[in-house]
């Protein structure tokens, strides 16, 4: 890029970053929401980084332009621009050619380079794919996008020392060492899995029916194993070599899974003998500036009144989204005025069971155990100890007991400082957005809500994303269908919200229940078993909806064994990584013997 088109990049990249700079903060004192603006300003910012410090080298424009067409085809595969994920199956070729170049070419310091230009190219997958979340908190936003594209470029970097030092296992190393990052990303405290390779196919269900065998880390394996097919593809097509053989293997790879999906998608029938009707709510309250300002009584009035709609004799379950009333005291939620008007509202209907998500705390007791996220309060100059809570709850007539769940995959940031031990810097970002470091109460278990109608699980936001942890309901409670109670109201009208519902369909097939879905706004919704989306709702309106779903009692395979693919993975890294090590101390004595 030659001096004048680099001032002309470096002059409307900060033009577009004081503009939407100077917008946003309009925005924000109108109480108006962002929408696509936090995407412009990363964009923007990423031009003038690119502009300032970038290509200042013949050639190196050439490794630049790789590694962002590396991130722009990952950022198009995933769900929320283009419904066509085939494009992850080369997304990662142009990265994979050029740590190929690095390492064979003379150049000092590859490993650095090799970091460098992933670390670019995941930042502009991050970027498109998940920009949505600075619509929460800016600050949120940008050290997701920063540490998440930190994680992988390291996962990346590693799989090229692997490849330097043991040539013949490079494959084996790509696949394991990916796979287990994304498994690590599923289990830790930093826990961000929106990006796992096998959730690309959840805007296209039909591709993936065999999930109920694999779950997404099958999806994860398949795009590897593609993208490495295409770059052997890509390196015959440039020796002018025999190409028939390598076009026929990722033909191959692509297509029987695609066929063998399609044959079960057209031929699956819903499993389960009992339907239960089911009434959903959504009450469409944007939760930065109206749904904590508007008073509690207001809100339940909404309500009641979406749900005298669709609620007759034969409603089986009405459904609530995420956080629809409190702070409630879970040692007398009865006496709660909303729960008051809501046992009022039921009394008509005897077969009515409500579920609906709430904020609570609980007291401990003297001499009861404190949780992790104990907090402290002062009544009188005594202390009280105390959890705050995400929770579900479910009412009935059958029982004057109250079933209460326990959010237990916690959003990090405003539900949980992950390792605060390590990280208590980031207290003003988590205040920032409304969070605390003590986080929220969690349970060990899953546990599904009982009542004559069946056993469903009571998932609550976040949680729908964790297939593994998805299962934890039926392989311990039992559950026969899935409710997901959210609230996505926190990302503007973006992708994330429609992300967010179909990675929740990944669900669906992963267990074969069917799921009902209740969002604060946009998009409240049915999903059988095979995946489809019915009755779905528009953003940003209040609107209530009634449906059937079926109860189903079978265990999949992926229920019963989980993640084995990933776990396998893991397995392999370990042995991977222990190789390299090994290898090292054998340099580095050898080394020292001839010195």
């Amino acid at each position: 890029m030659n001096r004048l088109a680099r001032l002309i990049a470096v002059l409307l990249s900060l033009l577009a970053c004081f503009w939407t700079s100077y917008d946003m903060v309009q925005q924000y004192q109108k109480k108006l929401l962002w929408g696509y603006r936090p995407l412009v300003l990363f964009m923007a910012l990423w031009l003038l980084v690119q502009a300032l410090f970038t290509g200042r080298k013949p050639g190196q424009w050439h490794n630049w332009g790789l590694s962002a067409l590396n991130g722009l085809l990952l950022g198009l595969g995933f769900p929320g621009y283009v419904p066509f994920p085939f494009l992850l199956f080369v997304g990662f070729v142009p990265l994979l050619w050029l740590e190929e170049q690095i390492r064979t070419n003379e150049s000092s310091h590859k490993g650095r380079q090799v970091f460098v230009h992933s670390y670019h190219a995941f930042l502009v997958w991050n970027i498109l794919s998940t920009w949505w979340v600075a619509n929460t908190a800016l600050a949120a936003g940008i050290v997701a996008i920063v540490l998440n594209s930190l994680f992988m470029a390291v996962v990346f970097t590693l799989y090229h020392y692997a490849r330097c030092m043991m040539p013949r296992l490079a494959i084996a190393a790509l696949l394991a060492f990916w796979m287990a990052f994304e498994y690590l990303h599923l289990n830790w405290e930093i826990s961000w899995p929106w990006l796992t390779l096998g959730n690309g196919f959840a805007q296209a269900p039909v591709l993936v029916q065999w999930y109920e065998y694999t779950g997404v880390f099958g999806g994860s394996l398949w795009v590897l194993g593609g993208n490495i097919l295409a770059l052997a593809l890509w390196k015959h097509w440039r020796e002018r070599a025999l190409r028939t053989r390598a076009a026929f293997r990722l033909a191959l790879w692509i297509a029987l899974p695609v066929l063998f999906s399609a044959y079960f998608y057209l031929t699956y029938r819903e499993e389960g003998s009992q339907t239960v009707q089911v009434a959903l709510v959504q009450p469409n309250y944007e939760p930065h500036f109206e749904k904590f300002v508007i008073s509690e009584s207001k809100q339940i009035d909404r309500f009641l009144s979406l749900s005298a709609s669709v609620v007759n004799d034969s409603t089986d379950y009405l459904v609530w989204p995420e956080t629809s009333f409190g702070y409630v005291d879970t040692r007398a939620i009865e006496a709660y005025p909303a729960v008051e008007r809501l046992r009022a509202f039921m009394a008509p209907f005897p077969r009515l069971k409500v579920i609906a998500g709430i904020d609570a705390y609980h007291l401990f007791l003297p001499g009861e155990p404190h949780s992790r996220a104990v907090r402290v309060s002062y009544s009188d100059g005594e202390p009280v100890y105390f959890e705050a809570l995400n929770a579900a709850a479910q009412f009935t007539s059958e029982s004057p007991e109250v079933q209460l769940y326990r959010k237990s995959k916690l959003v990090p940031g405003p539900e949980i400082l992950p390792y605060r031990e390590v990280f208590g810097f980031f207290k003003p970002i988590i205040e920032q957005v409304q969070g605390t470091v003590a986080g929220v109460g969690t349970q060990k278990e899953r546990t599904a809500m009982r009542s004559s109608s069946g056993r469903i699980a009571p998932v609550i936001c976040y949680e729908s994303v964790f297939g593994e942890f998805f299962t934890g309901y039926i392989r311990q409670s039992g559950a026969q269908a899935a409710f997901i109670m959210t609230n996505d109201g926190w990302w503007d009208n973006t992708p994330g919200h429609k992300q967010h519902l179909w990675i929740g369909r990944l669900r669906a097939i992963e267990t074969r229940r069917s799921i009902a879905r209740s969002a604060n706004t946009g998009i409240t919704c049915f999903i059988n078993q095979r995946g489809d989306i019915l009755q779905p709702t528009r953003y940003n309106e209040p609107v209530a909806i009634s449906g059937q779903v079926r109860l189903n009692d079978r265990i999949t395979t992926y229920v019963r064994w989980g993640d084995f693919i990933a776990r396998i993975a893991v397995f392999t890294a370990l042995i991977l990584l222990l190789n390299m090590v090994v290898k090292v101390l054998q340099g580095w004595v050898l080394g020292k013997e001839n010195a």
